[in-house]
């Protein structure tokens, strides 16, 4: 993704001919706002012996001049991952038609003791002390996920660095590695190339063996290229993820238009190949989130939908005070709640607190527990979204609170699939995370609800989770929206602002 000359950008991986992996493509789209999508021709085919089996994940690079190079993988004739140089064939085209990729590629091949298979996905590169510019691209020795890291001055020609940005064993290797500075003090993005004073690096990695998104917080030393975790407990594939439910391959670029960082994901498919191939598409990407760091934990990253998406909201209604009684369910007058934005917040009596008998589930977890139907001393509380009237289908949205032996809470936000449809070849995981909860705060959830796909953002967006599901009753009209309190000790207060969602309008560039 990138900003040029008026318009975003987005290039993907496509496969024309199926809804199935295969063929990969690179397919391209813009947009003035990050929502009205239009669908430009296909930017980069695999037509040459270094990307035959496929042009795979890369990145745009704005260079000093405002030229674009991107750099990409391809998957060779022999199967072997090389990197190569692209560049647009007109650059004063802002919508950036036509691509030239350079005649002597590959720029780069895997370095020895480094497998053919394993060696892929270059960042956008970043400027170092030195002038020179600085990418790092995924891999892995044995089961240690590691971040090789080059430096280029004219993107043909590289120094590969002696040690490498990072390595966590046990992670296994390391896909769509991305590399961003996030300010300390400032509410906007910062450029890829930033650092100094107040300035912390993030680095992600999406984990091939069990394909989600992790991300750490820390330091990074410019002069030798690494960096280093500000806690190890929650090191890159090891703690903090982007998103608890189906999000992958996520990359940032740096808005320049409106100075903030924005975050892409793709949400794949958690229904059957069948399905997919029947309905003629699968994947979508998800809604773009700004990204930022959250100054009050000083250990998470803030995601949050582009302001742009409250463009689409149409007529919305308030819901104040609204009592959820311990082992309640109250339906929301709302009507066609298939396409919505919900913010809610609720509140809770300390005094009840306070009161509650410590938990026996100090050791709760999300996936693992009973979902929304397992019912605890101070949870679970939240929404039903995409449910009918009877509640035969229903996704809960919700909070889980557990009260250890020492007089301590802890929140859980999670999200219970087990009952999301009446369909049987679908996936029915509960998913779900721990999220910081500071003295004061009441709890808040953002929900964006679009058919098939739910995008919960808790505590303002410390902890995320997206789900696909996909439901046979609550559709359409049928839809509904409820609140619920399943706590046993703990009745709960809710306010809450839905808003009907327009559609967003995606479809060819015309005369293209």
């Amino acid at each position: 993704p990138l900003f040029y000359k008026g318009w975003y950008h987005l290039f993907y991986q496509y496969n024309p001919n199926a809804a199935v992996w295969g063929h990969i493509v690179w397919g391209h789209a813009v947009s003035k706002d990050l929502i009205h999508w239009l669908h430009l021709p296909l930017a980069m085919a695999a037509d040459q012996w270094y990307d035959k089996n496929g042009v795979w994940t890369g990145s745009a690079t704005i260079l000093h001049d405002g030229k674009i190079v991107m750099l990409y993988t391809g998957s060779t004739t022999e199967g072997v991952q090389v990197q190569n140089l692209a560049y647009p064939a007109d650059q004063y085209d802002p919508l950036l038609v036509h691509w030239v990729k350079y005649p002597r590629n590959p720029v780069l091949v895997p370095p020895p003791g480094i497998g053919p298979n394993d060696f892929r996905d270059p960042t956008t590169a970043w400027l170092t002390s030195e002038g020179k510019w600085r990418i790092t691209i995924g891999s892995k020795i044995n089961k240690t996920g590691i971040a090789l890291v080059y430096d280029t001055k004219d993107f043909i020609n590289y120094e590969m660095l002696d040690g490498l940005l990072h390595a966590v064993p046990g992670t296994g290797m390391w896909e769509c590695v991305d590399f961003f500075p996030v300010s300390e003090t400032e509410n906007n993005g910062l450029g890829t190339s930033i650092n100094g004073p107040g300035v912390k690096h993030v680095v992600k990695a999406s984990l091939d063996d069990d394909r989600h998104d992790y991300y750490a917080i820390g330091t990074y030393n410019d002069r030798n290229g690494t960096w280093i975790p500000d806690r190890p407990n929650i090191d890159v594939g090891i703690g903090l993820r982007y998103d608890y439910g189906i999000y992958y391959a996520a990359k940032t670029f740096y808005d320049q238009n409106k100075k903030r960082r924005v975050l892409w994901g793709w949400i794949g498919e958690s229904d059957s190949e069948a399905a997919d191939v029947k309905k003629g598409w699968a994947s979508v990407q998800s809604i773009p989130r700004t990204i930022l760091f959250d100054k009050k934990t000083g250990t998470h990253l803030l995601q949050w939908p582009v302001e742009e998406i409250d463009s689409l909201r149409l007529k919305g209604k308030e819901f104040n005070q609204v009592k959820i009684q311990a082992g309640s369910v109250v339906p929301l007058d709302f009507d066609s709640a298939t396409q919505l934005d919900i913010i809610a917040e609720f509140k809770i009596d300390s005094d009840a607190l306070e009161k509650a008998t410590r938990s026996s589930d100090a050791s709760f977890d999300c996936a693992t527990s009973g979902g929304a139907a397992e019912r605890g001393a101070l949870g679970p509380f939240g929404l039903l979204v995409l449910a009918d009237e009877r509640l035969s289908e229903q996704t809960p949205v919700y909070f889980y609170m557990t009260k250890g032996s020492d007089g301590n809470l802890k929140t859980f936000f999670c999200n219970d699939q087990s009952r999301s449809s009446k369909a049987s070849y679908v996936d029915k995981h509960i998913y779900g995370s721990l999220v910081p909860v500071l003295r004061g705060e009441n709890l808040s959830i953002r929900i964006l609800v679009d058919h098939s796909i739910i995008e919960s953002f808790g505590q303002g967006g410390r902890t995320v989770i997206t789900s696909r599901v996909y439901p046979t009753k609550a559709i359409y009209g049928a839809a509904k929206v409820f609140l619920f309190n399943n706590a046993t000790e703990l009745n709960v207060t809710a306010s809450l602002k839905i808003w009907q969602m327009n559609s967003a309008f995606i479809q060819p560039y015309p005369n293209l």
